[in-house]
């Protein structure tokens, strides 16, 4: 499998993205994802993201299994939460869940900044190898309970969780930005909602449910 090929399927891979998002708009308010983000599904290469036995698979629409119950989210999802988070280029952001790194590369060729925390150790090392070794140099990285977040450099403009509660942990709340936005699965398992939640001027919270989703439990340590 060529550099050649990979380019080649991960431009079909954005293609199918535009599509489901005008499949997907009466629901996500989106019948169309930002030119920026766009240009990153086309540019990052997820077969790097992979295990080495499933980079065929990497550009398919579909999650994949990364080890430890574990996976890579679909593409569709990976393009969505980003662009819900209106991204600027001078943001700093959290990430909650690193998995092997793929939406963290994707968040650091988007924002100035990004704080990526993975309770895994295994996954927190190869991530942090994998994006060094693609040279992405603006992503801080941290081993343990993303549940806290990381209030030594809070508050944060945007936040990602790319694992589900029952219910939104309060100190990621207190540490969004006034004016900031989050993207988070919730629920229970079989019952999780993608929740876009925003911050007011004056600190209220509001979030709204917009498609049913399937992520891995937000693993808290007690």
């Amino acid at each position: 499998m060529s550099e050649t090929w990979f380019d080649s399927i991960r431009n079909e891979m954005a293609e199918l993205i535009t599509a489901y998002a005008r499949l997907s708009a009466d629901r996500t308010g989106r019948t169309a994802f930002d030119d920026r983000v766009m240009g990153v599904m086309r540019k990052v290469p997820r077969h790097e993201f992979v295990p080495a036995e499933l980079r065929h698979l990497a550009y398919i629409d579909s999650p994949l299994p990364i080890g430890f119950e574990k996976t890579i989210s679909q593409p569709f999802i990976v393009a969505l939460m980003t662009d819900l988070l209106d991204l600027q280029s001078t943001d700093k952001v959290l990430e909650i869940g690193t998995g092997l790194g793929y939406q963290s590369a994707i968040l650091a060729e988007l924002v100035a900044k990004v704080y990526t925390i993975e309770i895994i150790e295994e996954l927190a090392a190869e991530a942090k190898r994998r994006l060094q070794r693609l040279g992405y140099r603006n992503i801080d990285f941290r081993q343990g309970d993303g549940s806290h977040g990381w209030p030594q450099h809070a508050p944060f403009d945007k936040m990602i969780v790319t694992a589900a509660p029952d219910l939104i942990p309060a100190s990621l709340i207190t540490q969004l930005k006034a004016g900031g936005r989050m993207i988070i699965p919730a629920g229970v398992e079989d019952a999780q909602q993608l929740l876009l939640v925003e911050k007011d001027g004056n600190g209220r919270t509001r979030s709204k449910e917009l498609i049913p989703v399937r992520f891995s439990t937000l693993v808290m340590s007690s």
